[in-house]
């Protein structure tokens, strides 16, 4: 064996890179590994299997002598879930890769729990188990999702049971195995799947039961965490009282059983119409009850006096009418009588002003050709032509001129009571001097 690196000019042998396999695999040396049997087989008191990972997608073959399987205190068989002290081999002269079994034994029922709780406790740390976290079941829902064997006893008693109670109730399943190490692959495939569909309303994972580690695959962590991150509700109904598997610790509901889970996710048909009967009923003897009470009550009242004549509400109104009505005609009348008194009044003062007055009286108004008032002699000397305005007309007259002083004019006759003569230029019309007036007001 060379230590010189293969070239294309100068290649390893086959022997040479099949030693140099040999010395790097066999310094691994003995390792205990774990997974499930998925082939044991005999020949010449010699075992011949493979042993498969309980999670990955990940097998190898093993060999144990008869003289390993001779100190074995253990029976196995296909199917086991076992821990094997393995050491590999390589065999140079026919290139293969072997696994030497010098020891095995069954994963002890105590490992399996204490590994279980160490689980648990991790995801109830996490909040996984939280109650918090439960989200309520619709009441009624149009398509409920169920995850469950194929042609199994849960699968029939769950849609038996919910079509029972009500048959309109549309399932959508999903086939999964529930036993083996598939199951928590295929639970979480199915779960996505049924989650991802808006029509789904609520979700059941149903096994009909089983031994402590058929339900094993119900408590890998990859199944709790699918079921803790759906949005849609979730219902275990693994069916197993005693083991609870953490799928049921995280659901937002546990069912004891298939059936129980299709009771307690589907409503009984019979059961809400009877409740909506009794109900029914309830309103109609309130309301019967509510009725009979107000029309009690609105008789009462009808029969107090205050309701029983109401012609006593327009008769008192009347009356306040009747009186106002009165009183209004008093005060308009008495108003009307005391300006009828002030006009009268004032109608004195102004016949007592009016210059028509004065001329009814007997005197006159004497104008001069150019219209202007006389006031004295000298505006109108002899043989002027003089405008003279009496009570009842007008008269043109001449001017003589001036009497004496010792003359005294003939006064009227009804003047004699007319205020001194001194006084009579006061009652001409109060007009400018200079100003014409055309007749008397």
């Amino acid at each position: 064996m060379t230590d010189a690196t293969a070239t294309r000019e100068a290649p390893w042998p086959v022997s040479t890179l099949s030693g140099k396999l040999k010395d790097w695999i066999e310094r691994l040396g003995m390792v205990w590994v774990e997974g499930e049997i998925t082939q044991w087989g005999g020949s010449g008191g010699n075992v011949y299997g493979k042993l498969k990972d309980l999670e990955a997608d990940a097998t190898i073959s093993f060999t144990m002598w008869s003289s390993v399987k001779a100190k074995l205190t253990e029976q196995f068989k296909q199917g086991d879930h076992a821990v094997l002290l393995v050491k590999p081999t390589w065999w140079v002269k026919g290139g293969s890769l072997s696994f030497q079994v010098y020891d095995m034994k069954h994963v002890g029922l105590g490992d399996l729990l204490e590994r279980l709780e160490r689980l648990r406790a991790t995801l109830a740390a996490e909040g996984l188990f939280a109650a918090s976290r439960k989200r309520p079941l619709p009441f009624l829902p149009g398509v409920v999702g169920l995850v469950t064997g194929r042609d199994s006893d849960a699968e029939k008693d769950v849609l038996r049971n919910a079509r029972l109670r009500w048959p309109a109730v549309e399932f959508r399943t999903v086939y999964a195995t529930v036993q083996g190490d598939r199951t928590p692959s295929e639970v979480v495939s199915a779960i996505q799947r049924l989650d991802a569909d808006p029509e789904v309303e609520v979700i059941i994972v149903a096994r009909g039961g089983g031994d402590f580690q058929n339900l094993l695959g119900f408590s890998d962590e990859r199944v709790v965490r699918a079921a803790a991150a759906a949005t849609t509700p979730i219902v275990s109904a693994i069916g197993h009282e005693a083991d609870r598997p953490l799928l049921d610790e995280v659901a937002d509901l546990r069912a004891s059983t298939p059936t129980d889970a299709a009771k307690r996710v589907i409503p009984d048909v019979g059961e809400e119409l009877a409740k909506v009967d009794q109900v029914r009923a309830r309103l109609g003897m309130r309301l019967s009850s509510i009725l009979a009470r107000e029309i009690d009550r609105i008789g009462h009242l009808r029969q107090r006096p205050v309701l029983a004549d109401g012609s006593w509400i327009v008769d008192r109104r009347a009356e306040d009418l009747t009186r106002w009505v009165a009183r209004g005609s008093e005060l308009v009348d008495r108003q009307i009588e005391r300006q009828t008194s002030r006009l009268g009044e004032l109608r004195g003062h102004l016949r007592a002003l009016s210059p028509q007055a004065t001329l009814d009286r007997g005197y006159a108004i004497v104008q001069g050709p150019d219209g202007h008032v006389v006031r004295g002699p000298a505006g109108a000397p002899a043989a002027t032509r003089l405008t003279v305005t009496l009570a009842e007309g007008t008269i043109a007259a001449d001017s003589l001129g001036a009497l004496d002083a010792g003359a005294t004019p003939h006064a009227p006759d009804d003047a004699l009571d007319a205020p001194p003569a001194a006084s009579a230029p006061q009652i001409a019309p109060v007009t400018p001097a200079d100003e014409p007036v055309s007749g008397a007001e």
